[in-house]
């Protein structure tokens, strides 16, 4: 009989270990996380429209408000820092950007930029540093974000409720910059 009840106590302390670690490894091992999501749709480095749902044969990623139209971008920070810019209409818009993993970062939209347009730099510590001692002029009226990461993803959301204004965010998205830019 104890020979049975340490048998059962063994399984189940077993059976628990395995059960803990699946949990905690599913997410680590997940095939489908935003990054490779959007390389799927389109390439690094570049704003990509992304398709709404009941709007497209594609597929949207998960968690997408759909209120919003949206474009991603996906960013590496090797070739030096990254300018995000667009001109959206006069609707309300949000700017996140996430790390390679999808978990949210850092965000702007338009009323936290005082009604600016969107002009944001991503920047590593490195490059923060080096703007910090030499200034640019050009980067005055820029929001600067050091990044902690050397990948990302910069997610562009206009709301998209008002179908007169259809095709002029569809406009705003598609002239979206995602691009690399030097510091001078």
């Amino acid at each position: 009989m104890i020979r049975a009840m340490v048998w059962l106590i063994g399984v189940v302390v077993v059976a628990g270990i395995v059960h803990i670690v699946t949990v905690f490894g599913v997410p680590h091992h997940a095939v489908r996380d935003p990054w490779n999501e959007i390389a799927a749709i389109g390439p690094t480095g570049r704003f990509v429209i992304l398709p709404r749902e009941g709007r497209d044969l594609r597929k949207p990623p998960a968690g997408l408000d759909p209120t919003m139209a949206a474009a991603a971008c996906r960013f590496d920070l090797d070739g030096g820092p990254i300018r995000l810019k667009a001109s959206a209409p006069d609707v309300y818009w949000s700017l996140s950007l996430y790390d390679r993993r999808g978990l949210s970062v850092w965000s702007l939209d338009n009323r936290a930029s005082g009604g600016r347009g969107l002009d944001v730099l991503v920047a590593s510590d490195v490059h923060v540093a080096q703007l910090r001692e030499n200034p640019p002029e050009e980067l005055e009226d820029i929001v600067i974000v050091d990044w902690k990461g050397r990948e990302g993803i910069a997610l562009l959301q206009i709301f998209a409720q008002q179908g007169s204004l259809l095709p002029e965010i569809a406009a705003a998205l598609g002239a979206a910059e995602c691009k690399a830019s030097p510091l001078s």
